[in-house]
């Protein structure tokens, strides 16, 4: 790496001092011809150089071009995320020069200001495509077709030539891979390689978003046979070489419905009142080893996905629900952070072990908070652990009081729940409550991924950390303006602790706000991620934290497996420690990014279930709180979570204008308010199930307008998508 990063700087210093048109001579001042090609490539893709149109090698402060990523909208203009930082840029359609959504590219300022006040850019050179497939809807078209993007950012349908649809039909989901991208005159053309079924099919929604979000959902068969083979009882020997536990008492508490179950806990109060706090962790590692295609494969997905009627796991069933999974009454070998822990909380001390447990109990959620509340007949059941139970709860109470204390923050918010029929509809959508057992587990992991974390951190060795920086200033000034809204700001933002915000959550909790405030809050801190630098995490409170408790669905955790185990066999040589200080950075960045496209995923088949389901409560009058505004409309979340717009141009009687400092819409001459956070009575006036939207209009008895009277909902951006070539009457391609 440094090697790499040696030769990269040399370039840039050679092309600063001999300039664009020098490019040849560059060869000559490095030497290293192979490696030199190769950092040349790896410059151009990451945007830290470019090539101009006459071939040469230029930095970006050379021809004025800023380099970053392009947002897509519907009706054809674009948003420019520069890479450094800066504020974004407006692009008009016009200035787009065939680039879509996510693409990386290079712009130029131009000297326009958009309707809003925001500087324009337009589009010079595209450096890197991100996409090569479109998933969307078929419409045969005389011989020919076109395949209308699932994702409305892409705002060009793609031209199907005769005899490449693959046999699709009119109406069904399709993959369509891209042949010729667009440029001026020439349209987006494409070929189908895959038709996915009817839009109505059995779960050919929830696979148009795996396809959309290009995660796999299969392993090749290699991978199985493997996984099959590992899938074998524990040998005598590696029992024999583990500390033995099978004598504790060791329960599993999980959902109903989980299968891998990578996590167990155990806990015995001491005769000096402290406890033993044993959480034992599934050993992928001792079965999945370091450079095999499954190891690979799983370094691929990165994480496990959930969807309301599937599970894309990061390794074959035969390991997340086999070898690896805790199940009840059978032996498994476990990774464990034993932590004697006082009555206050504290953690007094701590090992980690290469262990072998036998689960006693494979317990839910709903049996253990149903003991909590008092039921009789399933204490009775679970005799033998109830009274370890009422101890963890004990103990689970005071860790939780203690993290509290310093300042850690409790995001409580609403998660639904999606329950399917037979057929994959949903039913219904409902609160996934966390009981006083789900807590107490999420407490328990937190102690131990803490504790792996500040182990690992003093023996001063490369690790894989979950950190969480401070948030920007800016950010909290927005905040802070939101909060004075609504009562609660704060006082000092100069000097904002966890504890700050922690303080504001309580304020709020009971009250009709409490989500809302919890959600802004939430947004305006720095999203977590992996790292081999440990920074801390602000939300937690924490100077030192990893994850360490899942690695049966997160690879980060399987990394630290890894790194834990060469610390405990005395096997982190010289040699070891440079190799992990090498791959360390691009394990995070790749993680986290796998991390942000299951997160993206899960939301998007979350918001088609959720826009399906109301479409069978069309006209249903509910009250919800107002949780998004925008110069177009306010965003309003029902009590079961699901969201839906109410359009300014809906709401009669005044001229409404969008007051983004206060976060609030205001009537012209009434001087009439919608606030976020404000409650609100709505009725369900329409769903767009290709774009997962719903519309709402805002209720006032005999006073609100009929539906017929909205627009169609069309993505959460309040626009319809531009025409595409088809409609424009551009004269389509003959082969």
């Amino acid at each position: 790496m440094e090697e790499n990063q040696r030769i990269e700087n040399a370039l840039i210093e050679a092309i600063r001092r001999l300039g664009p048109s020098a490019t040849e001579l560059l060869m000559e001042e490095i030497k290293e011809e192979e490696a030199t090609a190769a950092a040349i490539e790896r410059m151009l893709a990451s945007g830290r150089l470019l090539l101009t149109r006459k071939k040469k090698l230029a930095l970006p402060e050379q021809t004025g071009l800023i380099y970053g990523r392009m947002q897509g909208n519907p009706r054809g203009y674009g948003f420019f995320i520069p890479a450094d930082g800066t504020p974004d840029l407006f692009v008009p359609a016009e200035s787009m020069h065939g680039v879509m959504n996510g693409d990386m590219v290079w712009v130029r300022k131009t000297d326009a200001t958009s309707r809003n006040g925001s500087e324009e850019a337009e589009v010079v050179l595209i450096a890197v495509r991100a996409q090569h497939r479109i998933v969307g809807t078929y419409e045969a078209d005389g011989e020919d077709g076109y395949v209308v993007p699932d994702d409305a950012k892409l705002y060009m349908d793609v031209l199907i030539m005769r005899g490449e649809n693959g046999g699709a039909k009119t109406g069904e989901k399709v993959v369509a891979n891209i042949l010729q991208y667009p440029d001026g005159r020439r349209p987006l053309l494409g070929r189908v390689t895959e038709v996915l079924g009817a839009k109505n099919e059995k779960g050919t929604d929830i696979l148009s978003v795996i396809r959309r979000m290009d995660l796999p959902d299969e392993f090749a068969k290699g991978l199985v046979d493997q996984a099959r083979r590992l899938n074998k009882p524990v040998r005598r020997d590696e029992i024999a070489r583990r500390e033995d536990l099978r004598a504790w008492s060791i329960i599993t508490i999980d959902g109903e419905d989980a299968k891998d179950l990578d996590d167990a806990i155990s806990l015995t109060k001491l005769d000096c009142g402290n406890y033993l706090l044993g959480v034992h962790i599934a050993d992928v590692s001792h079965y999945v080893l370091e450079g095999t295609p499954l190891d690979k494969e799983a370094y691929k997905r990165g994480t496990s996905v959930y969807f309301p009627d599937r599970v894309l796991p990061m390794f074959p069933k035969q390991i997340s629900n086999g070898v690896c999974s805790l199940n009840e009454g059978e032996v498994k070998c476990t990774l464990s952070c034993i932590m004697e822990v006082a009555a206050d909380g504290r953690i007094l001390s701590h090992r980690l072990a290469e262990t072998i447990i036998k689960t006693a109990h494979r317990m839910t959620y709903k049996d253990v908070n149903a003991m909590i509340a008092g039921d009789e007949a399933m204490q009775t059941r679970y005799a033998d652990v109830w009274p370890m139970l009422q101890d963890m709860q004990t103990l689970a109470e005071a860790l939780r009081a203690r993290r509290v204390k310093r300042g850690s923050i409790d995001f409580d918010l609403d998660e639904s729940k999606i329950v399917l029929d037979k057929q994959g509809k949903p039913v219904d959508v409902c609160l996934n409550e966390r009981g006083e057992a789900n807590r107490m587990i999420e407490d328990f992991m937190l102690a131990a991924n803490e504790t792996v974390a500040s182990h690992m951190f003093e023996q001063n060795v490369p690790m894989l950390y979950r950190v969480h920086e401070q948030p920007a200033k800016e950010k909290l000034q927005a905040l802070n303006t939101f909060l004075g809204t609504m009562g609660y700001g704060i006082k000092n933002i100069t000097n904002v602790k966890p504890v700050t915000l922690q303080r504001v959550l309580d304020r709020a909790k009971g009250t009709k706000e409490e989500n809302i405030i919890s959600r802004v809050t939430l947004r305006s801190l720095q999203k977590a991620r992996y790292c081999e630098t440990c920074l801390g995490h602000f939300g937690l409170a924490m100077d030192c934290y990893c994850h360490f408790t899942s690695p049966i669905r997160r690879y980060p955790d399987l990394v630290v497996h890894r790194i834990v185990k060469q610390i405990i066999h005395g096997e982190m040589n010289e040699k070891r420690a440079e190799k992990w200080t090498n791959n360390l950075p691009e394990i995070a960045r790749h993680t986290s990014a796998r991390e942000v496209a299951a997160v993206e995923a899960e939301r998007a088949a979350d918001d088609l279930k959720k826009a399906e389901y109301m479409q069978g409560h069309i006209g249903a009058v509910e009250t919800g709180i107002i949780a998004g505004v925008t110069q177009y409309g306010f965003f309003v979340q029902l009590p079961n979570t699901v969201e839906g717009l109410v359009r300014i141009a809906s709401i009669e009687g005044d001229y409404y204008t969008y007051d983004e400092k206060n976060f609030r819409v205001v009537g012209r001459a009434s001087k009439r308010v919608f606030r976020l956070g404000d409650q609100v009575r709505i009725k369900v006036a329409g769903v767009d199930l290709e774009n997962a939207n719903v519309d709402f209009l805002l209720y006032e008895g005999e006073k609100t307008p009929k539906a017929k009277g909205v627009q169609p909902a069309s993505g959460k951006n309040g626009n319809k998508r531009k025409p595409s070539y088809r409609r424009k009457g551009v004269a389509k391609i003959k082969a």
